[in-house]
């Protein structure tokens, strides 16, 4: 298992998870640090959203602690909350037809006071964001005439918006095409480069090895593997994961990928 981080944004530490009267999940301990991408790995019903939901302060903690920034999160204000976390959520359609910079510049809440109008400030960083994320000439188009992959940039944009140092990302890729997961993975991993930290749920082991600093396995509740992508998913740690054979080859270019160990023809 890796090193924790120093100086994490966000660090839970034997924390419990779960809704009044239901357990989902405890003892976990995980940390995130400026620069680096943690992929949240696991079956569903693992309970990888209760515990984004608990780490953004939308669920409370049912034991151990949160901190964001080195500070409480039980502690904090909404708004200061969102200022140093900000979240991604899976692309959707909505029904009305917001432009991209509209969507956008709905990040900016966490940054403006009670009933206050977003300013020329404010425009102009969701400005930057879509140019940040390569849309700044689509800034005028109705969200909905967008591609998914396209979509999806336009959410990563909104939290960039925010101006948050952690991006919380709940199955960023979900729903999308090859080419599309391409797109929005190629920007994560750039992100990260660029100093953010990133936590990002994903249900593709090959995520984690493509774009992933560490990966947290999780199953029923607690993790079971924590550190860097290789250390972690190997053939035994994803079978008994998943329930299912798995293996783990390596590229004649060096990269892991994870694919069903199927029996050969004849022999099953």
């Amino acid at each position: 298992m890796t090193a924790r981080p120093m100086n994490p944004l966000v660090e839970a530490g034997g924390l419990a998870i779960g809704y009044p009267g239901r357990a989902v999940g405890r003892d976990i301990d995980l940390a995130v640090a400026a620069g680096e991408v943690l992929c949240l790995l696991g079956p569903n019903g693992s309970g990888k959203t209760t515990l984004f939901r608990t780490l953004l302060g939308l669920l409370p903690a049912q034991g151990g602690t949160v901190r964001l920034g080195g500070d409480p999160l039980d502690r904090m204000p909404r708004p200061e909350i969102g200022r140093r976390a900000a979240y991604v959520p899976q692309s959707h359609a909505p029904v009305f037809p917001f432009s991209a910079h509209e969507v956008v510049l709905m990040g900016r809440t966490a940054r403006l006071g009670l009933f206050a109008q977003p300013g020329a400030a404010d425009r102009q960083a969701a400005d930057d964001a879509l140019a940040a994320v390569g849309l700044a000439e689509r800034a005028g188009s109705p969200y909905t005439d967008l591609s998914g992959g396209q979509r999806q940039l336009v959410l990563i944009a909104r939290a960039l918006a925010q101006a948050a140092p952690l991006l919380v990302m709940d199955e960023p890729t979900a729903s999308l095409d090859f080419g599309n997961q391409a797109l929005v993975l190629t920007e994560i991993r750039r992100l990260a480069d660029r100093g953010l930290g990133i936590v990002l749920s994903t249900h593709d082991p090959d995520h984690a090895f493509a774009v992933g600093d560490r990966v947290a396995l999780l199953q029923d509740g607690r993790i079971r593997g924590l550190g860097a992508p290789p250390e972690v998913l190997t053939d035994a740690a994803l079978s008994a994961v998943y329930g299912v054979p798995v293996s783990v080859e390596t590229l004649a270019s060096g990269r892991r990928v994870c694919v069903p160990a199927l029996a050969e023809p004849g022999t099953g």
